[in-house]
């Protein structure tokens, strides 16, 4: 187990390094950067009245992009419900995007570990790429973390090879030194993603929590040359809010986490407005 340094960013040290890091950057909004974005897309659905119909046609959609227009890409994953694994599985075989699914008492955590752990191998029984859980926020605050560490260490270990993203919920933790705290936790027992937000609560995804998990990832990575992910989710609608994302992504972690294999947008909206914007690139 890593033990990481101290953390001593106060919010208002992260927001002048994010104000520093976009005023010294200019937003870049050339076609490659939107190309990225759109390869870095989790197309998420996770709705009470999600049907599988809605469902294939959302993967059809997912794999539709690259239709557009010439030379841009489809979207990294798909993300659904567990019941609807197999049908996302025959809808996009052969096509190279991964499935995910949110498991494991997603959104709130607030059930018991042999109900995570149960669901977590119906989805992977049903076809599931990849496993979005939930820390319990719950116990966390209460000073639990062991069992929250135990929780997460678990969870990985029925993942097996199949990537585990573990969703801090960071609006809910209340402070930096919880957001830095959380993160350690999910990465030492065994994350491949720290993922900001469920998208069921307000705030969802901020920059400021995105920098703290940056800087656990970087310290982390510094320390035993492994790559973690990371996936900012909830609220992201607009490629200028994903833009100033890729942007904090390039001056922390570097060009290597600038690609779907570690770096994630968990949206339902983005996508046809990033296409739109390549498109009016066009003109």
């Amino acid at each position: 187990m890593i033990q990481f340094s101290e953390y001593n960013y106060t919010e208002a040290d992260i927001k002048e390094r994010i104000n520093k890091i976009h005023s010294s950057q200019l937003k870049s909004t050339d076609k490659n950067s939107l190309r990225i974005i759109l390869n870095c897309i989790d197309l998420t659905s996770l709705n009470g009245n999600d049907t599988h119909d809605k469902i294939r046609a959302m993967c059809q959609k997912a794999y539709s992009f690259s239709n557009s227009i010439d030379n841009i890409p489809n979207v990294a994953a798909v993300c659904f419900y567990p019941p609807f694994m197999s049908t996302a599985k025959k809808e996009l075989k052969g096509r190279n995007i991964r499935i995910a699914s949110v498991a494991g008492g997603f959104p709130s955590g607030q059930t018991s570990l042999m109900v995570k752990l149960d669901e977590i191998k119906y989805a992977i029984d049903g076809g599931a790429d990849e496993i979005d859980t939930v820390i319990s926020r719950g116990k966390f605050l209460e000073g639990d973390v062991n069992e929250v560490f135990d929780e997460l260490a678990a969870q990985k270990e029925v993942c097996g090879n199949t990537h585990l993203k573990v969703i801090l919920e960071t609006g809910e933790l209340e402070t930096i030194a919880n957001i830095r705290k959380a993160s350690e936790i999910a990465i030492n027992a065994g994350a491949d993603f720290i993922k900001t937000s469920t998208g069921k609560i307000t705030p969802a995804a901020t920059e400021e929590a995105f920098v703290v998990m940056a800087d656990t990832i970087l310290e982390y990575y510094n320390k035993t040359g492994k790559m973690i992910g990371i996936k900012p989710a909830g609220g992201i609608s607009e490629p200028e809010e994903a833009l100033a994302y890729l942007q904090l992504l390039s001056n922390i972690l570097g060009e290597k986490w600038m690609n779907n294999k570690f770096f994630r947008i968990g949206a339902s909206r983005l996508a046809d407005k990033v296409v739109d914007s390549l498109i009016a690139h066009r003109k």
